[in-house]
C-alpha cells in the first residue's frame, strides 16, 4: 500500500509572508500595509498621500517582493518540526500558488528552513493541481492545508475524499479571511502548528471510518 500524503500550502502555513511583506513594502515602496481594509489589494496605500494601491499595482508588488525577498520570510512556529514528525508517517508535498519559474527557488528556501520536499507551483484554484497530485502519488489517504477558504472549496469539489484542513498561522491575517470550516469546504481550523499536529497525524494515518467516529 502506498504511504499517505500531506499537500500543504506554504506561506502563511510553513514560513511567514504577510509581515515581512508589509515591512518591506514600507521600508522600499513608500507602501503601507493593513488588512483591516478589507481585500488584498485595498489594504495597501501610499503612505505620502493616502492613495489606494490598483490592483494591477499589487500584482507588480507582489511579484517584486517574490523575486527579491523571499530570503527574508522565516518558517511559522512549529512548522519544521511537525513537518519532520509528518514525514515519519507521510509522504509531504507543498502546492504554492506561485508562477513556474519560481518553483526551484520555493523549494530551495524550503529547504534552507530544514522542509526539504518536493514543490509544486500553481496559479489559480488548487483542485486540479491537487488531483493532478493524486495521481501521480496515488496515496491511501491524503491530507491538504491551506490557509485561504476559496482552495479549500475547490479542493473539495474536485477530491471530496481528501481531508482539509484550513490552517492560517499569521495573527494579522487570520481574523480577515473567510473560514472554510465554517463554509463547510474544511474538516477543521486550527490555526497553531502545536495544536493541528496531532488532529494531522490521527488523518494521515486513521481508518476513515475511525475519523468520522471522532467527528
Amino acid at each position: 500500500m502506498t504511504r499517505p500524503l500531506l499537500i500543504t500550502d506554504c506561506d502563511e502555513v510553513l514560513l511567514y509572508m504577510i509581515t515581512h511583506f508589509r515591512d518591506w513594502l514600507a521600508e522600499d515602496e513608500g507602501v503601507a500595509f493593513d488588512m483591516g481594509h478589507g481585500e488584498f489589494y485595498r489594504s495597501m496605500r501610499r503612505i505620502a498621500t493616502g492613495e489606494p494601491i490598483e490592483q494591477d499595482e499589487m500584482w507588480a508588488l507582489l511579484n517584486k517582493f517574490f523575486d527579491g525577498q523571499m530570503h527574508r520570510q522565516t518558517p511559522v512556529e512549529g512548522a519544521v518540526e511537525a513537518i519532520a514528525a509528518i514525514r515519519e508517517h507521510a509522504d509531504v508535498v507543498v502546492l504554492t500558488n506561485l508562477l513556474d519559474f519560481r518553483r526551484d527557488a520555493r523549494r530551495a528556501q524550503l529547504a534552507g528552513h530544514g522542509i526539504d520536499v518536493r514543490v509544486f507551483t500553481n496559479q489559480g484554484p488548487k483542485g486540479p493541481a491537487l488531483q493532478a497530485i493524486l495521481d501521480e502519488y496515488r496515496p491511501s489517504r491524503a491530507v491538504f492545508i491551506d490557509d485561504l477558504s476559496q482552495h479549500h472549496g475547490s479542493v473539495f469539489e474536485v477530491a471530496p475524499q481528501v481531508r482539509r484542513l484550513h490552517l492560517c498561522a499569521e495573527p494579522l491575517v487570520a481574523p480577515h479571511i473567510p473560514c472554510a470550516h465554517e463554509a463547510g469546504h474544511a474538516h477543521a481550523r486550527i490555526d497553531e502548528w502545536d495544536r493541528a499536529l496531532p488532529w494531522l497525524l490521527e488523518s494521515l494515518t486513521c481508518e476513515e471510518k475511525d475519523l468520522q467516529a471522532n467527528e
